[in-house]
């Protein structure tokens, strides 16, 4: 901390010295990139929103029988947008998994009736993945409801954003 004399309203006007203390003036040197409480009160509703969701999602999924991380491979196959068919190593890359957890997770879909596996056409070491029917439908069910979700926490989700002033660098 410098001492007061040594700065000047010009510092303090340009941003380079912070005001505050608790009924007394105490100045400290404002780091670049340093964030203000108005900030970390955005991000931390943000983070709130994201994790009420979250627990939205899981809630929903359990609710029909399906775990968490079996829904998200389920989105990741859904939405998977290469040309080539999804594979284990996609499910891995989507859900920020090992390779071989994700190979035991589409094990246990498969035994569910979830996915259908079948040897790459291109490749015989890979294992191109489908959604059986019944996913198909569970999926669209668990879709339908976390979109009503999302519209319901998008105001909440739009204002934290916002409240950065469009300064997320």
């Amino acid at each position: 901390m410098m001492e007061p004399s040594h700065i000047s309203c010009y510092d303090i006007l340009q941003g380079e010295w912070v005001i505050g203390g608790q009924g007394r003036i105490v100045l400290e040197r404002q780091e670049e990139n340093q964030l203000d409480r108005e900030q970390y009160a955005a991000l931390a509703t943000f983070r709130y929103e994201l994790r009420r969701f979250l627990a939205f999602s899981e809630a929903v999924a359990s609710a029909e029988g399906l775990p968490s991380q079996q829904h998200q491979a389920l989105l990741a196959i859904a939405g998977h947008q290469s040309p080539e068919p999804p594979t284990v190593g996609t499910i891995a890359g989507r859900l920020l998994i090992a390779p071989h957890t994700a190979a035991e997770l589409v094990s246990r879909m498969e035994k569910a009736d979830l996915l259908t596996k079948s040897p790459s056409v291109h490749d015989r070491r890979f294992v191109e993945l489908a959604l059986t029917p019944k996913a198909r439908n569970l999926l669209k069910r668990l879709t339908a409801a976390h979109l009503e979700e999302l519209a319901s926490l998008e105001p909440a989700l739009a204002q934290a954003l916002q409240r950065f002033g469009g300064n997320l660098s």
